[in-house]
């Protein structure tokens, strides 16, 4: 049966299938239905199939479950995918350019950042993802704010926080990150008066596996981006 072309352009926000989701029609590929209370209310759609915007126009953070919905990729202009997990397989390789990181425990900071720079210099929006989207890949984003802006941890770690609120880093994760920071301010606190700025401090309320940053102004971190809503996918580590 022929779809027509707006449900072509528009897959349901919550399993990211095409479906009349507006209409309330069942899904016939997961199942899933609008619930009748909102079937009807089609500017409030949940866009949990989404992944998390961090930087407008360029970079999302997302799980496993996100990267294997291509249309879905497709819809939010992403051609490209940093994978941060070994053992995730690279679905799609004949429509996105993907880059893997290889060491499934020790994170790859330099090599993943190397990535997403040409990505962003080739204006490419791009997809950072591991199986949950809520460990190795947020951390792998933190690194890479760190590095390209200039931000100490607890900035980035506060700013994904809030676009994506189910980052979940682990001791061990976390532990990385402070080393990655204490290499680059220790190469650029002489040459980069923006970075030596600001505060070295954790977010007040981090706990390992719980709880919510404490908010930070977004002009006190030096930058005028907006806030995007992000949506995100509850998934297993």
């Amino acid at each position: 049966m022929m779809m027509r072309k707006r449900e072509r352009e528009n897959p349901c926000g919550v399993c990211g299938h095409y479906h009349k989701y507006e209409e309330g029609e069942v899904c016939g590929i997961c199942g899933h239905r609008m619930p009748e209370s909102t079937a009807d209310k089609s500017p409030s759609v949940h866009l949990s199939a989404f992944p998390s915007q961090i930087l407008p126009d360029f970079l999302f953070l997302g799980s496993y479950d996100n990267a294997s919905r291509s249309e879905l990729l497709k819809t939010q202009g992403i051609t490209r995918v940093l994978n941060t997990v070994p053992a995730c397989q690279n679905l799609y390789k004949n429509s996105f350019t993907y880059h893997c990181l290889q060491d499934d425990k020790i994170l790859q900071f330099d090599d993943a950042i190397q990535f997403l720079e040409q990505c962003e210099r080739d204006k490419a929006r791009v997809l950072v993802h591991c199986m949950s989207g809520k460990n190795r890949s947020p951390a792998i984003v933190m690194a890479y704010l760190m590095k390209s802006r200039g931000w100490r941890l607890a900035q980035c770690y506060q700013w994904v926080k809030e676009r994506r609120p189910s980052v979940d880093l682990t001791q061990a994760v976390y532990q990385q990150l402070q080393e990655y920071e204490q290499k680059l301010v220790g190469s650029n606190d002489n040459s980069n008066p923006a970075r030596a700025s600001f505060p070295s401090f954790p977010p007040q309320e981090f706990q390992f596996g719980a709880g919510h940053p404490q908010n930070i102004s977004e002009s006190s971190l030096g930058t005028n981006l907006p806030n995007p809503n992000g949506g995100d996918v509850s998934m297993d580590s």
